[in-house]
C-alpha cells in the first residue's frame, strides 16, 4: 500500500504516487520505444477520491471531474432541504481561461501552443512532455511533427483536502463525457437515482445534438461511437454518516460507463462494472 509505506494519506503522499504512476508509464515509453514510438503519443486523463479520517482527498489532471452533493437548508422551505452541487476540481483544459493563459505563459515564444494539447496535465502524452521524443524521426513517423522547445504538459495533480459534514451526500466523479452533456447541477439532481441514470440523459443530449434519436445512439459500434460522443465512465459514491464518523460506504459506490449496457433500467442490477 503506497500510503501505508509512505507513512499514512496525505495531499504529498498523493502527489508521490501521481508522480510514480508518471514515471512508470516514461519507463515503459522509454522501453517500447524503438519497437512502438507512438506509444510517446498515449495518455489519460486522471481522477482520485479517497475518504480517510472524515477527510476527503481529491486530486486529477486532465479534465475529468469531481463534484460533491450536499444538503443545503433554505430560508422558508420546508423539509430537510435541498441538494446543491460543489465542484472540487478545476478542469485542465484549454478551452478554460485560466489554463490557457498557464500554457500560454510557460511559451511566450509561441502563441500557438495550445492547439497541440486539449488538456494541460495528464499521465502519458510523453510527447508533449519530453521535446525530444517529439522531435526524434522515429516518433515523426507516426504523426505531424511537433515543434516544442519545451513541455507543453505537465502530470503535477490540483489535490484538494475537503472536511466532511453530515450535510455531504455524495460525490461524483465522472470523465468530461458526462460534464460536456449535463451541468453540475444537473448531474446532482439526477444522482437521486444512480450513476446508470447519469449515463443516459448525457447520452440523449449527445443524441440531441447529432439530430439523432436515443434509440439510433444506442445502436452504435464501440469503435464508431468515438465520433459521436468521448468516453463517459460516471462514479458516485454515497457518503455513510454512521455513529458521528464519516466513510465512503463500500455498498453505496456505484460506477458506469459506456457504452456498456445501460439502456434500459430493468436489465439487472443497477451496478455495472467495466
Amino acid at each position: 500500500d503506497f500510503a501505508t509505506e509512505q507513512g499514512g494519506l496525505s495531499a504529498e503522499v498523493i502527489r508521490k504516487a501521481f508522480s510514480a504512476t508518471e514515471e512508470e508509464f516514461l519507463q515503459i515509453v522509454k522501453r517500447s520505444w524503438m519497437a512502438q514510438p507512438e506509444i510517446a503519443s498515449a495518455g489519460s486523463c486522471c481522477l482520485l477520491g479517497i475518504v480517510s479520517d472524515d477527510l476527503l482527498y481529491v486530486a486529477n489532471l486532465g479534465d475529468s471531474r469531481a463534484v460533491l452533493g450536499k444538503r443545503v437548508s433554505v430560508a422558508g422551505e420546508k423539509g430537510n432541504g435541498r441538494v446543491v452541487a460543489e465542484r472540487l476540481t478545476t478542469d485542465h483544459n484549454v478551452g478554460v481561461e485560466e489554463v490557457r493563459k498557464e500554457v500560454e505563459a510557460r511559451h511566450p515564444d509561441d502563441a500557438k501552443i495550445v492547439i497541440h494539447a486539449r488538456v494541460s496535465r495528464s499521465i502519458g502524452d510523453v510527447y508533449l512532455k519530453k521535446p525530444e521524443m517529439s522531435r526524434d524521426p522515429l516518433f515523426q513517423q507516426f504523426g505531424t511533427p511537433v515543434p516544442l522547445k519545451r513541455a507543453v504538459m505537465t502530470a503535477e495533480p490540483s489535490v484538494t483536502v475537503r472536511k466532511l459534514n453530515p450535510e455531504d451526500m455524495f460525490l461524483i466523479l465522472a470523465t468530461d463525457g458526462l460534464w460536456e452533456q449535463l451541468s453540475d447541477e444537473a448531474a446532482v439532481d439526477m444522482v437521486q437515482g444512480i450513476a446508470r441514470r447519469l449515463v443516459r440523459a448525457a447520452l440523449q443530449e449527445a443524441a440531441k445534438k447529432r439530430e439523432m434519436i436515443y434509440k439510433d445512439i444506442t445502436k452504435i459500434e464501440k469503435g464508431v461511437r468515438r465520433y459521436f460522443h468521448d468516453d463517459i465512465t460516471v462514479i458516485v459514491m454515497f457518503l455513510d454518516h454512521p455513529s458521528g464518523r464519516l466513510r465512503a460506504k463500500a455498498s453505496s459506490v456505484d460506477c458506469v460507463s459506456s457504452p456498456a449496457d445501460i439502456y434500459s433500467s430493468s436489465n439487472g442490477s443497477n451496478k455495472d462494472h467495466s
